[in-house]
This record gives structure tokens, sequence and C-alpha cells, in this order.
């Protein structure tokens, strides 16, 4: 049974305190944004709404103001965001989050006219304030609004826009919902008969047990869960595409897929030819199942056994303690201001909240602001697959680290297409470093299996959920509405495309689309593949590079967002609008698929 909050030890929970030292003290800066009332709480934005003509140094006030009460805001946002995932069902923490989100709607709404009034200015005003001195520290940031001109509304257009945010966010948090807090999964039987309780965090493990058949239970009624909401779950899924389309529509786009690369200037090429290049590739992917199937004497293979290590003798399991300690060892090769800062964020500051407890929101990540710790949530059960987890989202915190670092404020965050850059390539070091220090023929085995599949689960996998996200918003373009078994059927024949026959898809498996929160993230898996692309290139790069090598890659993480990402990745040494980071990232795997081969028969 999974502990309360409560019952966490301190030392194993992020440092929120370091936010506000308690509740209450957020709840009364919280205040001071309310206590104002509404028609008067953004005139310090709106005082310069008309003005934007008046030379540079108002746009410079302007922009210096609406950035110094965003800050604030998102400072407020973090906290709450982090203490509601802490238990979901904790009323006060979701009230708080709820009132936060909706403060940063109105935001939203209050400033939404700054963009189409800058677009309103005459070409000579523009070009003015593109050559001022006294604008040089947004010369990006507006560069990125004037690309937008084509797609930006008149003012009145703009603001409803931002209204519909609000109201359109529903689907989204209704699936967290039921998917985070209201589903039960009850308990499974191994081959010994015992229970386990299964959860979101306990799935991902008993799939990687040698036990077959507490993998299958596992597997078989964690998706009866969802096939027995397929209807709702459809529903909202249906919902967050049809919100996609509304943006697209409304803004000028010519489809979703445009809508989201466009704004940070990424060719659809890049999508297309990920998914062409996986497709024509998938005979690699096949040729490791046939060998799954030999190596585990299971015949046929289902989805269950694609997960369970292939040998039982280096089945590696890890203190918390052990695997921050791998961690930090497998970023040597990034120098010692890297290193250190991770080691104290992660021993000494509590980034890291450690352990599952009940009604915790599922999976990792990093989150956190500008002026706040690069936090990381887990939900740690040992197993290897958690160490990687920890070192993938310690890449995405020291991303944050060095670019909160190094940028200001507007340019300090990063874009999603790199974010999965930096958090691969920790996990690519992280094996490096485990495949240098192991000492026999079976844990080379091991840990060779782990690669590939962190490189099936990150590329091929990926990129087939790509496929399928593609798939449902070219229906809803042309006016074909979504059901569940439209989404079953076409999921179906997806996962035999990409398994190939050796392959059972078992009729349960067809609801994974319910399951997958990426969907309702509006083209955002495509990134993962792209991501361990471009990061086994540049991991490539570093270790087997110099100084310069080094100071390249990290001066990617000091990036942020100050260029387009695209041209950022380049400068650190991959270009991305080729085809040769995706077809040299398959020929990786196919390399190690061959090294497994001869280690297991040989």
């Amino acid at each position: 049974m999974n502990k309360v909050r409560s019952e966490i030890l301190p030392e194993d929970c992020w440092n929120v305190e370091a936010m506000y030292s308690s509740f209450e003290e957020w709840e009364d800066e919280f205040n001071t944004f309310t206590a104002t009332p509404k028609e008067k709480l953004w005139d310090l934005i709106q005082q310069y709404q008309g003005k934007l003509n008046d030379g540079p140094d108002v746009v410079k006030n302007l922009l210096d103001t609406l950035f110094k009460l965003e800050l604030k805001l998102e400072h407020l946002y973090t906290y709450s965001h982090l203490r509601h995932d802490e238990d979901i069902t904790n009323d006060k923490h979701k009230s708080a989050y709820i009132k936060i989100t909706v403060l940063m709607h109105d935001f939203s709404q209050a400033t939404s006219w700054i963009d189409p009034e800058l677009l309103n200015l005459s070409q000579e005003k523009i070009d003015e304030y593109m050559s001022s001195e006294i604008l040089k520290g947004y010369h990006f940031y507006l560069e990125k609004i004037l690309r937008l001109k084509t797609h930006t509304l008149p003012p009145s257009e703009e603001k409803l826009m931002a209204y519909s945010a609000k109201a359109l966010q529903g689907y989204q948090k209704a699936f967290s919902a039921i998917n985070d807090a209201d589903f039960d999964f009850g308990k499974v039987l191994d081959e010994k008969g015992e229970e386990k309780e299964l959860s979101h965090a306990s799935f991902g493990l008993y799939l990687r047990t040698h036990d077959r058949t507490l993998r299958r239970n596992a597997f078989l009624q964690f998706h009866k869960k969802y096939q027995g909401y397929e209807n709702t779950l459809c529903e909202l899924l249906q919902g967050v595409v049809q919100k996609h389309l509304f943006e697209a529509t409304s803004r000028k786009y010519p489809t979703c897929l445009e809508r989201s690369l466009y704004p940070k200037n990424i060719d659809s090429k890049v999508y297309s030819s990920l998914v062409e290049a996986v497709n024509n590739n998938l005979e690699v992917l096949h040729k490791y199942m046939g060998l799954r199937e030999r190596i585990m004497g299971v015949t046929p293979l289902h989805l269950y056994d694609m997960y369970a290590p292939l040998i039982q003798e280096h089945d590696i399991k890890l203190s918390y303690e052990e695997a921050a300690e791998l961690v930090i060892d497998s970023v040597g090769p990034l120098g010692a201001e890297y290193q250190n800062a991770l080691r104290k964020g992660m021993k000494e500051d509590r980034w890291v909240d450690r352990y599952e407890n009940k009604n915790k929101r599922s999976g990792g990540y990093s989150s956190g602001c500008y002026n706040s710790m690069p936090y990381i949530l887990m939900n740690y059960n040992g197993v290897l697959r958690d160490v990687f987890t920890l070192a993938h989202e310690a890449g995405h915190s020291m991303h944050s680290y060095f670019s909160h670092k190094h940028q200001p404020y507007q340019y300090g965050d990063y874009p999603i297409f790199l974010a999965e850059v930096a958090s691969t390539f920790n996990e690519d070091l992280l094996m490096r470093m485990m495949l240098e220090r192991s000492n026999s023929k079976e844990e080379k085995i091991y840990l060779i299996n782990e690669k590939i599949e962190d490189l099936r689960a990150t590329l091929f996998r990926q990129t087939m959920f790509a496929e399928f996200e593609l798939l449902m918003h070219t229906k809803i373009e042309n006016d074909e509405p979504l059901t569940p078994q439209l989404l079953k059927d076409e999921y179906l024949a997806l996962n035999q495309k990409y398994f190939g026959p050796k392959v059972v898809i078992d009729e349960e498996a067809q609801l994974e689309w319910a399951r997958i929160p990426h969907f309702y993230y509006n083209f955002y898996v495509y990134q993962y593949a792209t991501g361990i692309s471009a990061a086994l290139a540049l991991s490539e790069r570093v270790v087997n590079g110099g100084d310069q090598e080094r100071e390249d890659y990290l001066g990617f993480l000091k990036s942020g967002c100050s260029r387009y990402p695209v041209e950022t990745l380049e400068l650190a040494g991959v270009n991305m609008n080729t085809p040769e980071p995706v077809n040299a990232a398959i020929g990786k795997f196919s390399q190690l698929v061959d090294q497994l081969t001869d280690l297991l028969e040989n």
C-alpha cells in the first residue's frame, strides 16, 4: 500500500520551502494580486496600450513591466503545481492550482493586445525598433512576434482567443483527473498466486519482471480499466484535437501540424522525414523482435513481453542514493561546473521528489521557473529504468539551470524541441559509463539490451505515436469523427506494422492510445524521436572530441530560446534539417542488435 504524503520523509521530498516557507506565505503573495479590483489589476500593462508607436523607450518599459509581472505569476504557479502534484486529491492545493491558473489566463487576456499592436506598426517603425540599441535585449523576442504577423488576429479577436484558452483546457484536465486520481487499478496475481497492488508506477515495474504471469495480468488488467471508459476517453481526445483545429483555423494555418511547428521555425519536413526514415527501416525492429523471441523462448511474443530483461543474472536494482551517485558520475565528460552543480542540486538542495505516494502524479518530470530550483518529480522504485529516468530528468533540470543562469528572463526558457536533446544526452552518458564499468559478458548483455530498449521506446515507439497523432488530426481536419472503434483499428494497424509478425497485439492493447497523456500536448511526441537522434550525435561528438566540442554543447545548454531551435542545434554540431541524425540513430540501433546477437549466440 502506498504511503500517504504526510508519511514521506522530508529529505525524500523536493524543497518547495525554498520558494515559499509555507502555503500561507504563498496565499499572502497570491492575495497581493487578487486584492486589487480586477479592472485595475493589470493597469501596469494596460497603461501602454495605444502607445507602442511612441518610441523604443515605451516598448522597452512595457516589456520590462510585462516580464516582471510574468515572473511573479510563474513563481506562484510553479509552487502551486508542484504542491498539487504531490497529492492531486488535496483540496487546498487543488484550489490554489486552479486559482493561479485562472489568474494566469486573466493575465494572458489582459496582455493579448500587445502582439497585434506591435504588428500594426508601420514597417518604418518596426525597422527603427529592430535596429534600436535600447531594445537590443529584445530584438529576437520581437523578431519571433513579427514572424507570426500573418497568423496574429486583431486585438479584439486575440482577446477572445485568450478567453477561449481557459475553457478549452478542460479536456486535458479531465483526462489527468480520471487517469491520475479516479482510476483504481486494483490488484493482480503473480505466478505464485500472491496479490500485487497495481498502480501507474507499479505497472511499469511489473512489465519488467521475469514473472510472465504477473506481466500478463498487470498489462491486461491495466488496459481493461481504460477499455471500460473508452467512449469517455475518446471524446476527451477528440475534444483536444478539435481544440487544436480551432486554434489552427482561427490563425489561418493550413493544418494543425503547421500551427505547432511554424512558431518555432521548424519545417514540416523534419516531422515527415522522421516518420519516413523510421518506416523505411522497420525491418531492423522486426529483426530485434525475432531475437527477443528466440532468447526468451516465448512464442508468440505479446506486448507485455517487450520490457522484460533478456537475462536473469543481472537484473540490476539500485537504491535512490546509489542511482543519484551514478548519474552524477556519468556527467563527468561535461566538466566540473556541470557535475558540481548537479551534485549540489541532487544531494544538498533537494531538487528531487523521490518516491511514489498515494495520489501523487504519475511518471516523472523536471519543472520549475526562472527564479526557482529546477525541480524533479520521480516515482522511484529501484529498477534500472528508474535510474535512467533520473538521468533523463536531471538532463532537463541542468538545461534549465544553465539556461536560467546565462540568459535574461525573456530567453531563459527553451522550446520542447531542444528539451529532449539534453535529457536523452544524459541517458547516453550514463549508459556509456555503465558499459565501461561492466566486468562480465552477462552484464554487458543486460546493459546493451537496455540501450536497445531505450532506442526502441524513444525512437521507434514515439515515432509510432507521432504517426497516430498526425492521423487523428488529419481525420478531424477532414471532418471525419473519431470513434473508439476507429482509434482501436488504427492503433492496432500501427502496432502490427511497427512490431511485425512476431508479436501478438492483444485486444486490450488496442486501448493504449487512451492512456497516453502526451496526446493532449499538441504534437509533442515526435520531439522525443528527433531529440534522441540529435542527442546521440552530440554525445558522440562530445565524448570523442575535445574542449571545443564540450563547450559547443554547453553553449547549447546556455542558449535558452535566444535562437530558433534548429539553429541552436546546428551551432552545437548537428543539423536536423537533414535526415542524417535520424538515420544514424537507426544505424546505432542496428549495430547494438548485431552486438547483442553476437554476445548471446556465441
